[in-house]
């Protein structure tokens, strides 16, 4: 039997929810390891929209649980629901909308406030030794939720113009956490704490090399699961 797998989503499209390529490889490859997904969002309000054609705000107001389940196809359920005693562990996808709408990083960096329920799952998945897996910018939710647990959102230098946000390592080492240099095919894998992370488009590459990367944090979390 696979391992049950729950992925924790953010909203739809990359400024100002989950970001859909990461989403995507995610699931791809929790179905290509055979694993049995559901997918979640917190059901509240979207700190705000972004109008991905022009980059610019949109004057609308959105919620991320139907923002959502765009990307889930229809078929997911309140964050609120989620129970980790049925899971063997948890993903969460990038995107700007965890540092807007899971937590407030996008406003407060280091010093933001975690969703109740994002904060919650985090926990209860965490005290049940259950693997967590984290990409793109979600390593600063296991750092502000876990002071000590070594994560990585890629280098902490901007290397040839390919990490531009290399600040955050700074960020999350300041938490009290310790960031892990590490190239966009990698991840890195926390054992104590269980928790697996990897860049993906905190590093300006080629979309395979983000999609092998995610591949690279499934797999980990598939086999501490």
């Amino acid at each position: 039997m696979g391992k049950r797998v729950a992925v924790v989503l953010a909203g739809c499209g990359v400024f100002d929810g989950s970001e859909i390529h990461e989403a995507s490889a995610a699931l791809v490859h929790l179905s290509r390891g055979g694993a049995e997904v559901k997918i979640f969002a917190p059901n509240i309000e979207q700190r705000d929209v972004v109008n991905h054609l022009k980059r610019s705000p949109a004057e609308e107001k959105r919620n991320v649980l139907v923002e959502s389940a765009r990307l889930a196809r229809g078929n997911i359920q309140d964050l609120a629901e989620l129970k980790a005693s049925e899971f063997d562990a948890v993903i969460f996808p990038g995107g700007f909308g965890v540092a807007k709408n899971l937590c407030s990083w996008a406003v407060d960096g280091k010093n933001c406030t975690v969703n109740e329920h994002v904060k919650s799952t985090l926990q209860a998945f965490h005290s049940a030794k259950k693997p967590i897996g984290l990409c793109c910018i979600s390593p600063v939710l296991a750092a502000k939720v876990f002071p000590g647990c070594e994560v990585t959102v890629g280098q902490d230098k901007d290397v040839d113009g390919r990490f531009p946000d290399a600040e955050t390592a700074s960020a999350i080492a300041e938490l009290g956490c310790k960031h892990v240099c590490k190239n966009v095919n990698e991840s890195h894998v926390d054992k104590a704490n269980k928790i697996v992370t990897t860049c993906a488009f905190m590093c300006k590459a080629p979309l395979h090399e983000i999609f092998d990367g995610v591949g690279t944090m499934v797999q980990e979390v598939l086999k501490l699961a």
